[in-house]
């Protein structure tokens, strides 16, 4: 059904905290919540392997890539959530429910973080969509077909400033994805000076530190005109009840943008969709909208 407003239910194609303290370097020990190897809710033996690739600033970027038995529907690329891994469980339930879906599905780190080499607090959200853009062309590289884009929170925000740029991929989904970048702005109002040009946050208990470079760039980006001028599918999912990133922002974007687009409220959810049996429904909303489009 497709709706003039978007929190109705999500429209069809039918019309053409996991915040870390700073560890040496800068470098975040991230403590959000990770699947254990095993978690995997239907119970099936998964098939990964580790894909390395030169980043933004020519770090080595670490990823994993699931490939799914027998034929191959096409390939998904996970972007994860502001400070977070490519383990946190957001990313491995979907990539584990997208690959029993059929698609080959890389997740990986952002320069700095999780497993990837680099130094997360000398990097900008415009090093994070350089970062996807390799990664984009890692996984085109594999011959697993068509790609789609799925962006996490800030993860969502680089994935729309990437979509311009990436012309292999056919269609972009956003999960609890900011309108702009500038959101994360309203996290840096008690911001602490420190050394080396950069500055200290303290969220949920945890410290981490960004250069101010990150903090000033954060508004220069026009992710409304990457939005609008995108030509290719786009499906909004939100929850209602997201308390780090307000329904509100998901529903800007999917003003934003052109048709064909759709938006799904993801009732029950948290911003982390924490919950398994909420995950493995985003996973169907997601593999249909990606069956669909690539």
């Amino acid at each position: 059904m497709l709706g003039e407003h978007p929190g109705l239910l999500w429209c069809s194609l039918h019309a053409p905290a996991a915040l870390a303290g700073a560890g040496p370097g800068g470098r975040p020990c991230t403590d959000e919540p990770r699947s254990p190897p095993g978690d995997d809710p239907t119970g099936a033996q998964m098939t990964t392997q580790d894909l390395t690739f030169p980043g933004s600033t020519g770090a080595t970027l670490a990823g994993v890539l699931h490939v799914p038995d027998g034929e191959v529907s096409g390939s998904i690329l996970l972007a994860h959530c502001f400070t977070c891994s490519k383990d946190i469980h957001t990313m491995t339930r979907l990539a584990r429910g997208l690959e029993q879906a059929g698609f080959a599905v890389l997740r990986f780190d952002f320069t700095g973080l999780g497993d990837s080499d680099g130094d997360f607090d000398t990097t900008t959200v415009a090093h994070s969509v350089r970062d996807l853009v390799a990664a984009a062309t890692a996984l085109i590289d594999q011959g697993f077909g068509p790609c789609g884009l799925l962006g996490h929170s800030l993860g969502g925000a680089a994935s729309l400033l990437a979509a311009p740029r990436l012309h292999t991929v056919r269609s972009v989904v956003t999960l609890a994805a900011p309108s702009s970048p500038a959101h994360l702005q309203r996290l840096f109002t008690d911001a602490e000076e420190l050394p080396d040009d950069r500055i200290g946050i303290r969220i949920g208990g945890r410290d981490i530190a960004v250069s101010n470079r990150f903090l000033d760039e954060l508004d220069q980006h026009d992710q409304s005109g990457a939005v609008a001028d995108l030509d290719r599918p786009l499906l909004v999912i939100h929850a209602p009840d997201d308390q780090v990133v307000g329904i509100e922002e998901g529903e800007r974007i999917f003003a934003a943008a052109r048709q064909p687009k759709g938006f799904h409220p993801l009732i029950g959810a948290d911003h982390l969709v924490s919950d398994r049996a909420v995950a493995e429904r985003l996973v169907g909303v997601v593999s249909s909208w990606f069956e669909t489009t690539l």
